[in-house]
Parts: C-alpha cells; structure tokens; sequence
C-alpha cells in the first residue's frame, strides 16, 4: 500500500465546472471527499514496497504543475513512473484514451485494461476518459470505482469532455462513444450524425495524439466512421486506424465450433469481410478446424452458406431478446482480443479480422475505404494483409455487395472527408440486429 506525503506547497486549480460538478457528486460519499489535482511535477511519495518492487522516488519539493488535464482523486498521488522510465520491474506507462467511457462497453473494458489482461503484468498504464456534459457525472462514477480496485499498474487516471485533453500524447485510442441509432431513424442520418463526432475526434487525434498512435473504432457503423477518423488525421498513418470487426469474427467461431462439436479454440483462420452491416461476409471456406478445411468437417454445406450468416449476423439481436440489453462484456472483451492481436505475434499460418484502409490491397477490393480484411502481426502494433487465401464465386459476389454499401456509405459522408457534396442513396437498411 501506498502512503503519500505531500509537500505544503502542493495545491490544486480547477476549473468551475469541475468544481462544482464534484462537490455535487461527492458531498454525500459517506464523509469521505475525492479532489481532482494537477498533478506537481515530483509531489513526495513514500511507499511500502517489497524488496522485489520498484523503489519509490524520494521526497523532493513539489514543482509547477503539469500543463495536462487533470488527474482524478487517489491517481494524482501516484508517484511519477515517468521520472524512472523504464526499471528493472516497470516498463514504461502506456497511455490509452477512451472515448464513451461511461457506457456499458467501457465499464467492462476498462477494468480489463487496468487488470494488465492486454498488456502484461508489468506494464503500467494511464487511463484517459471522454465523457461528455450530460455524462460527466458518471464518469466521475467509473473514476471511483477504479480507485477502489486497487491495480497496481493503474497509475494515472484523467477525465474530461474534451478531446484535445483526452488524446494528448495517447498511444491507443479506443472510440466507443457514439450515438446510438433511435427508433425511425435512417442508417444515412446515423451516418451524418456520428460523422461528424468522429472527424472531430480525428481533427483532435492529429493535433495532439502520438504520431504512432492505435486507433480502433468501435462506434457504429464503425468502418465509415473510422474512414472519417483516418480523413480527419493525415498526420497520422492511416493503416493505424481500425474498424472494430473482431466480435464477429469471434460469434463466427462459436457457430463453428457448436455445429462441429469441438470447442472454440480449434477454429482458425476465420475472415469477416467487409462492414460491419448485415452484408458482412463471414468467410468459411478458408476455416479450418482441428487443422483440416471446414468443409471436411462439416459437411452440411447449406447450412455453411445460408444459416451460418444468418446466425452471426443476428446473434446481437437474439442477444438482446434473451437479456434485455445489448452485447457489452463480449464487445469489450473482443476489443481486448483485437488489442492483442496487434501487440502478440499471430500464431504461425493463422491471421485474424480488422477493419482496415484498402490501399494496396492484393484482393482488388476498392481502394479508399475501410473494410474487414485477414491480417497477420510481428506482436508490434502494425499489421500485413493476408496473401494466402482462396476464394470462389459465392465469397466474390457476397464481397462486391458489401464493398458496393461501403462505397454508398462513403458518397455520404463526402462533405466530412473533404470530396465535396454527400449523395446518400443507400439501398437498403443494413443495421445489424440488436444496434437499433
């Protein structure tokens, strides 16, 4: 356990807002009071530690504040792991910004981010929550409940309802707010509306984000709005920008896997093509299972090509049926898995889905777009596209049908990518079930 010491020349500035936000929230916290800080360049910290841990720094007199947003209760007396960089012990703090980050999806992500199950049991990260206005006082919620979990590689948490502050120097980015599509709503005005959130979010990413940073997309229809993003941020390499697909892929292997008989982990090289829209193209014809061709294991072929779609595209809906609310722990845990699969080798012969930038693809998919596609990691962060898949005519036409929505959804959003007037002639209504 940690005990601070603080110099009396430690203070604290806050702005109006969070002041009096706070002191709404938390005067009836059972007589305890949480104070957002700045944090002081080198507060003096005294820590219990054993001898195998990393030493905390010594005392040293509390200089001026940090020019960042500020740091959340208990998180602003953390000692800065910044000043040893990397240690025996430490690797050096990776910073992760989250947007949506009091909804439901996030309050399962982020418990899993700060347990080290992405990154390992030695690497220490910062938490950087967006929130909005209506949203903030929950956010000071989930601040809360992450101080009171006590991870030890949790070291710095901030919130704000600024992007700019959020994305500062962020490494990994995971946009998950967006707004939700409402009864009567059209899939166009949902295209417009969260458009324009996520090239404000891309305009904030270039401005203040590491050159090098990650982004996944998990707000819907996440391959256009992460198109946006990437338009919005030409600072940054647009194949750091991913559409989250990895849900898919991973109901795509349970159906396998419960069709086949065997369990999950013996289904491999599952491809989602595409958007994230009913014209998905899960790809079964370069499954295999237990190492051999799905084909040979399942033989009801009818099932493969009719079914089998129709399972995982309505699996989000039978979802919501059964439980009443939508898929938030499988999301989370599939941006977990798609986190991984960018910082850990990808197993020899296998590859995994991303939602990605066409640009040079070997498929002769359009260029210009973000769509799912097989990809292989080294385990350090970048990605190459699969060569080694086969194809027939059933996959091709089914892959020209959601590459044509795609190419839709692009003429929408011209205005938001600079190419000049949106034409929006969706054909049909292509929201996957249980996202309405």
């Amino acid at each position: 356990m940690a005990v601070a010491e603080l110099p009396p020349s430690y203070t604290t500035q806050l702005n109006t807002f969070r002041i009096s936000s706070l002191s709404t929230h938390l005067s009836n916290q059972r007589g305890f009071s949480v104070q957002l800080f700045r944090r002081a360049k080198r507060a003096g910290i005294y820590c219990s530690v054993t001898s195998t841990q990393i030493q905390a720094p010594v005392t040293v007199q509390a200089a001026e504040s940090k020019n960042n947003p500020d740091c959340y209760g208990v998180f602003c007396l953390t000692y800065d792991l910044k000043a040893e960089e990397e240690t025996k012990y430490w690797k050096k703090m990776v910073t992760i910004a989250v947007s949506g980050a009091a909804g439901m999806i996030a309050n399962h992500l982020l418990f899993k981010l700060a347990s080290g199950e992405v990154f390992g049991l030695d690497q220490p990260i910062a938490l950087k929550l967006l929130g909005s206005e209506r949203s903030f006082q929950a956010l000071e919620g989930v601040a809360m409940e992450l101080e009171d979990s006590l991870y030890p590689l949790l070291r710095e948490v901030s919130i704000s309802i600024d992007p700019y502050e959020v994305f500062q120097d962020a490494e990994w980015a995971l946009l998950i707010g967006a707004k939700p599509r409402g009864p009567g709503m059209e899939r166009a005005d949902l295209l417009d509306i969260n458009g324009k959130i996520f090239s404000e979010q891309g305009k904030a990413l270039n401005a203040v984000a590491s050159r090098n940073v990650k982004v996944i997309v998990v707000g819907n229809p996440c391959n256009t709005n992460a198109l946006i993003c990437l338009k919005n941020a030409p600072n940054i390499p647009a194949r750091n920008f991913h559409a989250l697909m990895r849900l898919d892929e991973n109901r795509a292997k349970c159906q396998l896997a419960l069709k086949a008989g065997v369990f999950y982990d013996n289904v491999s090289n599952m491809t989602i093509w595409g958007n994230h829209s009913t014209t998905q193209v899960p790809d079964f014809l370069n499954v295999r299972i237990n190492g051999f061709p799905v084909k040979k294991v399942i033989k009801d072929h009818k099932w493969l090509e009719k079914e089998f779609t129709q399972k995982v595209q309505k699996r989000g809906g039978a979802l919501i049926q059964k439980w009443g609310r939508s898929s938030g722990a499988s999301t989370a845990v599939s941006i977990v898995d798609a986190m991984r699969s960018l910082i850990t080798p990808t197993n020899e012969g296998d590859w995994f889905s991303s939602g990605v930038y066409t640009n040079g693809n070997p498929y002769g998919i359009s260029e210009d777009l973000v769509f799912s596609m097989p990809c292989r990691s080294k385990g350090d962060g970048d990605y190459e596209l699969v060569k080694d898949v086969i194809f027939d005519d059933y996959v091709r036409n089914r892959i020209s049908k959601t590459e044509a929505e795609l190419l839709a959804e692009k003429r929408c959003i011209a205005h938001l990518i600079g190419e000049g007037v949106p034409v929006c002639n969706l054909p049909t209504d292509t929201m996957l079930p249980g996202e309405m």
